[in-house]
């Protein structure tokens, strides 16, 4: 069966949205996966499914988790050569662009369209830039992410409803889930 990574948006923050990493790991076995693992407890799952694409993946999880939780919790799934090459792109970005405070990775279920993602790039703001490379986009930060113009720019808000995560946090996933991914 394949081995899919899934990515949960917006859960344990404030007192609504609890969904502890013994909880999502049940919710997933309930949608069918099987061999869980989770990491953290802000929503990274790896999991096996007899599923043959990851929409039909995060379509399953959803509504397990909404049916769990009691309210909608918004997943990105992908493949494990789908992470190494976020991780590996993210390297290639860090290289090209010298050395950054901050690098997060907005990750999509679908990819951004090319107009929203030649949007993001031309933005021009001190101390970040935005790199859109298919379902992930890139946000290269030289300050503090709570400081950060780009996460409010319409442009980078156009892209989509993703989830984000830490370079250091996906490559920690990639270690950890995808090292038999050549």
């Amino acid at each position: 069966m394949p081995t899919y990574i899934a990515f949960l948006r917006a859960i344990n923050l404030g007192a609504t949205r609890k969904f502890p990493k013994d909880a999502v790991k049940q919710a997933t076995e309930a949608a069918g996966g099987t061999d869980v693992e989770t990491y953290l407890n802000t929503g990274n799952v790896r999991l096996t499914s007899a599923r043959r694409s990851v929409a039909a993946v995060a379509r399953d999880l959803e509504q397990a988790y909404a049916a769990d939780r009691g309210f909608e919790v918004p997943t990105v799934v992908f493949t494990p050569a789908e992470v190494v090459e976020i991780v590996a792109r993210a390297t290639a970005l860090a290289d090209q662009y010298g050395p950054v405070k901050n690098h997060y990775i907005a990750l999509y279920a679908d990819a951004p369209s090319a107009a929203a993602a030649t949007a993001v790039h031309a933005l021009e703001v001190e101390g970040e830039r935005c790199v859109v490379d298919g379902r992930a986009a890139h946000a290269l930060l030289h300050g503090d992410i709570h400081s950060a113009k780009l996460f409010r720019a319409k442009q980078f808000n156009a892209l989509g409803v993703g989830t984000s995560r830490t370079r250091a946090v996906l490559t920690t996933v990639a270690e950890k889930w995808c090292a038999d991914v050549e």
